[in-house]
Protein backbone atom coordinates (compact mmCIF):
# COMPACT_ATOMS: atom_id res chain seq x y z
CA UNK A 1 0.00 0.00 0.00
CA UNK A 2 1.45 3.25 -0.98
CA UNK A 3 1.05 6.48 -0.44
CA UNK A 4 2.81 9.13 -2.74
CA UNK A 5 2.66 12.24 -3.42
CA UNK A 6 4.42 13.59 -6.41
CA UNK A 7 5.80 17.37 -7.76
CA UNK A 8 3.39 18.65 -5.07
CA UNK A 9 3.31 22.45 -4.58
CA UNK A 10 1.33 24.59 -2.54
CA UNK A 11 0.79 27.95 -0.80
CA UNK A 12 -1.90 29.67 0.91
CA UNK A 13 -2.23 32.57 -1.21
CA UNK A 14 -1.27 33.65 -4.46
CA UNK A 15 0.93 36.39 -3.88
CA UNK A 16 2.46 34.37 -0.90
CA UNK A 17 5.80 32.01 -1.29
CA UNK A 18 4.68 28.18 -1.80
CA UNK A 19 5.11 26.33 1.81
CA UNK A 20 5.60 23.10 -0.33
CA UNK A 21 7.58 23.55 -4.04
CA UNK A 22 7.54 20.37 -6.23
CA UNK A 23 7.49 18.01 -3.09
CA UNK A 24 7.37 14.45 -3.92
CA UNK A 25 7.62 11.58 -1.47
CA UNK A 26 6.36 8.15 -0.60
CA UNK A 27 4.97 6.78 2.54
CA UNK A 28 7.05 3.65 3.78
CA UNK A 29 5.71 0.74 6.39
CA UNK A 30 5.77 1.03 9.26
CA UNK A 31 5.46 4.21 11.66
CA UNK A 32 7.31 7.28 9.93
CA UNK A 33 7.86 10.43 12.29
CA UNK A 34 7.72 13.80 10.26
CA UNK A 35 10.04 16.36 12.15
CA UNK A 36 10.76 19.68 11.28
CA UNK A 37 10.24 23.54 12.62
CA UNK A 38 7.05 25.41 13.17
CA UNK A 39 6.07 26.62 9.18
CA UNK A 40 8.46 23.60 7.80
CA UNK A 41 5.09 22.49 5.96
CA UNK A 42 4.30 19.07 8.43
CA UNK A 43 0.87 20.31 8.62
CA UNK A 44 0.62 21.30 5.07
CA UNK A 45 2.17 17.99 3.64
CA UNK A 46 -0.36 16.15 6.04
CA UNK A 47 -3.38 17.46 4.93
CA UNK A 48 -2.25 17.12 1.37
CA UNK A 49 -1.92 13.18 1.95
CA UNK A 50 -5.09 13.40 4.07
CA UNK A 51 -7.41 15.11 1.04
CA UNK A 52 -8.75 17.98 3.17
CA UNK A 53 -6.94 20.51 0.98
CA UNK A 54 -5.44 20.01 -2.89
CA UNK A 55 -2.11 21.04 -4.16
CA UNK A 56 -1.89 23.54 -6.82
CA UNK A 57 -0.08 21.73 -8.82
CA UNK A 58 0.62 17.59 -8.15
CA UNK A 59 -1.09 14.88 -7.47
CA UNK A 60 -1.62 12.86 -4.08
CA UNK A 61 -2.49 8.89 -4.88
CA UNK A 62 -2.94 5.54 -3.37
CA UNK A 63 -2.04 2.41 -4.90
CA UNK A 64 -3.82 4.17 -7.79
CA UNK A 65 -6.39 6.25 -5.95
CA UNK A 66 -6.88 9.79 -6.61
CA UNK A 67 -6.88 11.93 -3.70
CA UNK A 68 -10.34 13.50 -2.78
CA UNK A 69 -11.90 10.47 -4.04
CA UNK A 70 -14.66 8.08 -1.36
CA UNK A 71 -12.40 5.31 -1.50
CA UNK A 72 -9.30 7.10 -1.01
CA UNK A 73 -10.83 8.59 2.60
CA UNK A 74 -11.69 5.19 3.75
CA UNK A 75 -8.16 3.92 3.42
CA UNK A 76 -6.53 7.02 5.07
CA UNK A 77 -7.01 8.27 8.36
CA UNK A 78 -6.14 11.89 9.93
CA UNK A 79 -6.35 13.64 13.16
CA UNK A 80 -5.47 17.48 12.64
CA UNK A 81 -3.35 19.52 15.50
CA UNK A 82 -6.84 20.76 17.39
CA UNK A 83 -9.53 18.11 17.84
CA UNK A 84 -12.45 19.69 18.75
CA UNK A 85 -15.45 18.44 21.30
CA UNK A 86 -18.55 18.25 19.12
CA UNK A 87 -21.49 20.07 21.80
CA UNK A 88 -24.06 17.58 23.00
CA UNK A 89 -22.36 14.26 22.16
CA UNK A 90 -20.72 11.92 24.34
CA UNK A 91 -17.09 10.05 23.30
CA UNK A 92 -18.70 7.10 22.02
CA UNK A 93 -20.85 9.61 19.88
CA UNK A 94 -18.29 11.34 18.46
CA UNK A 95 -16.06 8.67 17.42
CA UNK A 96 -18.93 6.57 15.95
CA UNK A 97 -20.17 9.67 13.93
CA UNK A 98 -16.26 9.87 12.38
CA UNK A 99 -17.21 6.15 11.33
CA UNK A 100 -20.09 7.04 9.82
CA UNK A 101 -18.54 9.85 7.90
CA UNK A 102 -16.18 7.39 6.48
CA UNK A 103 -18.95 5.06 5.17
CA UNK A 104 -19.65 2.95 8.10
CA UNK A 105 -23.28 1.53 9.09
CA UNK A 106 -24.74 3.07 12.56
CA UNK A 107 -24.34 0.11 14.03
CA UNK A 108 -20.88 -1.15 12.65
CA UNK A 109 -19.53 2.10 13.47
CA UNK A 110 -21.22 2.43 17.35
CA UNK A 111 -19.66 -1.23 17.75
CA UNK A 112 -16.10 0.02 16.06
CA UNK A 113 -16.47 3.21 18.48
CA UNK A 114 -16.11 1.21 21.29
CA UNK A 115 -13.02 -0.62 20.52
CA UNK A 116 -11.41 2.05 19.32
CA UNK A 117 -12.18 3.65 22.69
CA UNK A 118 -11.17 0.78 24.53
CA UNK A 119 -7.54 0.68 22.10
CA UNK A 120 -6.73 4.39 23.80
CA UNK A 121 -7.80 3.73 26.89
CA UNK A 122 -10.54 5.93 26.89
CA UNK A 123 -13.22 3.33 27.51
CA UNK A 124 -14.40 5.12 30.91
CA UNK A 125 -14.75 7.78 29.20
CA UNK A 126 -17.71 6.63 26.58
CA UNK A 127 -20.37 7.81 27.92
CA UNK A 128 -18.76 11.38 28.59
CA UNK A 129 -20.00 14.76 26.75
CA UNK A 130 -16.74 15.53 25.39
CA UNK A 131 -17.32 18.90 26.59
CA UNK A 132 -16.17 17.70 29.68
CA UNK A 133 -12.68 15.65 28.42
CA UNK A 134 -9.38 16.71 29.68
CA UNK A 135 -6.96 17.90 26.82
CA UNK A 136 -4.75 14.93 26.95
CA UNK A 137 -8.18 12.93 26.41
CA UNK A 138 -9.22 14.97 23.74
CA UNK A 139 -5.61 14.39 21.60
CA UNK A 140 -6.62 10.77 22.67
CA UNK A 141 -10.22 10.93 21.38
CA UNK A 142 -8.93 12.47 18.25
CA UNK A 143 -6.72 9.53 18.01
CA UNK A 144 -9.61 6.73 18.39
CA UNK A 145 -11.25 9.24 15.82
CA UNK A 146 -8.89 8.33 13.50
CA UNK A 147 -8.94 4.51 14.30
CA UNK A 148 -12.64 3.72 14.19
CA UNK A 149 -12.83 2.67 10.53
CA UNK A 150 -9.70 0.45 9.76
CA UNK A 151 -7.80 2.78 8.00
CA UNK A 152 -4.75 1.50 6.24
CA UNK A 153 -2.95 4.50 6.61
CA UNK A 154 -2.94 6.93 9.70
CA UNK A 155 -1.82 10.50 9.59
CA UNK A 156 -0.98 12.09 12.91
CA UNK A 157 -0.57 15.53 13.71
CA UNK A 158 1.33 16.43 16.54
CA UNK A 159 -0.76 13.79 18.49
CA UNK A 160 0.85 14.03 21.43
CA UNK A 161 0.47 17.23 22.73
CA UNK A 162 -0.80 17.75 25.96
CA UNK A 163 0.05 13.86 26.91
CA UNK A 164 1.44 13.46 30.15
CA UNK A 165 4.46 10.77 30.30
CA UNK A 166 1.75 8.19 31.03
CA UNK A 167 -0.60 8.77 28.59
CA UNK A 168 3.08 8.93 25.98
CA UNK A 169 3.47 5.78 26.84
CA UNK A 170 -0.10 4.01 26.65
CA UNK A 171 -0.26 6.20 22.49
CA UNK A 172 3.71 4.53 21.99
CA UNK A 173 2.16 1.49 22.58
CA UNK A 174 -1.00 1.83 20.79
CA UNK A 175 1.17 2.77 18.07
CA UNK A 176 3.24 -0.40 17.92
CA UNK A 177 0.50 -2.35 17.66
CA UNK A 178 -1.72 -0.41 14.80
CA UNK A 179 2.04 -0.69 13.09
CA UNK A 180 2.59 -4.58 13.66
CA UNK A 181 -1.28 -4.85 12.22
CA UNK A 182 0.06 -3.59 8.74
CA UNK A 183 -1.12 -0.32 9.26
CA UNK A 184 1.60 2.83 8.19
CA UNK A 185 1.85 5.83 10.20
CA UNK A 186 3.12 9.30 9.37
CA UNK A 187 3.12 11.10 12.89
CA UNK A 188 4.37 14.55 12.82
CA UNK A 189 5.95 16.31 15.63
CA UNK A 190 8.79 19.68 16.49
CA UNK A 191 10.07 17.45 19.31
CA UNK A 192 13.36 15.94 17.86
CA UNK A 193 12.93 13.31 21.27
CA UNK A 194 9.41 12.45 20.32
CA UNK A 195 8.97 8.67 19.31
CA UNK A 196 12.08 9.02 17.10
CA UNK A 197 14.14 6.34 18.44
CA UNK A 198 11.63 4.40 18.08
CA UNK A 199 10.64 4.61 14.71
CA UNK A 200 11.19 2.81 11.41
CA UNK A 201 11.54 6.18 9.32
CA UNK A 202 12.72 9.02 10.20
CA UNK A 203 11.85 12.31 7.40
CA UNK A 204 13.20 15.67 8.03
CA UNK A 205 11.19 18.64 6.39
CA UNK A 206 13.53 21.88 5.90
CA UNK A 207 11.75 25.48 4.85
CA UNK A 208 8.83 22.85 2.59
CA UNK A 209 12.02 20.54 0.93
CA UNK A 210 12.59 17.40 2.33
CA UNK A 211 16.58 17.00 3.74
CA UNK A 212 16.06 13.74 5.03
CA UNK A 213 13.81 10.78 4.46
CA UNK A 214 14.96 6.92 5.39
CA UNK A 215 15.64 3.96 8.10
CA UNK A 216 15.90 5.50 12.23
CA UNK A 217 19.27 4.78 12.14
CA UNK A 218 20.63 6.18 9.47
CA UNK A 219 19.17 9.45 10.69
CA UNK A 220 20.59 8.83 13.67
CA UNK A 221 23.35 8.00 12.24
CA UNK A 222 23.96 12.10 10.90
CA UNK A 223 24.81 12.89 14.79
CA UNK A 224 28.28 13.90 15.14
CA UNK A 225 30.34 11.36 16.98
CA UNK A 226 30.91 13.33 20.52
CA UNK A 227 27.27 13.64 20.83
CA UNK A 228 26.00 12.57 24.50
CA UNK A 229 24.15 9.23 25.28
CA UNK A 230 20.27 10.21 24.77
CA UNK A 231 20.88 13.47 22.49
CA UNK A 232 21.53 11.71 19.06
CA UNK A 233 17.85 12.71 18.00
CA UNK A 234 18.21 16.22 18.58
CA UNK A 235 21.87 16.07 17.66
CA UNK A 236 21.11 14.19 13.88
CA UNK A 237 18.53 17.06 13.97
CA UNK A 238 20.49 19.51 14.28
CA UNK A 239 23.19 18.88 12.06
CA UNK A 240 20.48 17.53 9.27
CA UNK A 241 18.79 20.96 9.53
CA UNK A 242 22.13 23.36 9.60
CA UNK A 243 23.45 21.25 6.29
CA UNK A 244 19.61 21.79 4.45
CA UNK A 245 19.51 25.67 5.37
CA UNK A 246 22.97 26.16 4.01
CA UNK A 247 22.44 24.50 0.84
CA UNK A 248 19.23 26.77 0.78
CA UNK A 249 20.73 29.89 1.08
CA UNK A 250 22.80 29.35 -1.63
Amino acid sequence: MTLELSDCTYRYGRRRPPVLNGLTYRLPDGLTVLLGANGAGKSTLLRLAASVTRPESGNVSLDGLRAGTAAYRRTVAWMPQSITAMHGLTAREQVAYCGWLKGMSSRTAWGKAAQALDAVGLSDRAGTKTTELSGGQLRRLGVAGALVHDARVLLLDEPTAGMDPRQRRVFRDLLNQVTRSGVRVLMSTHDVADLAEEADHVTVLVQGGIAHSGPTRAFLARAPADTPPGRAAEAAYSALVEAASGDMSL
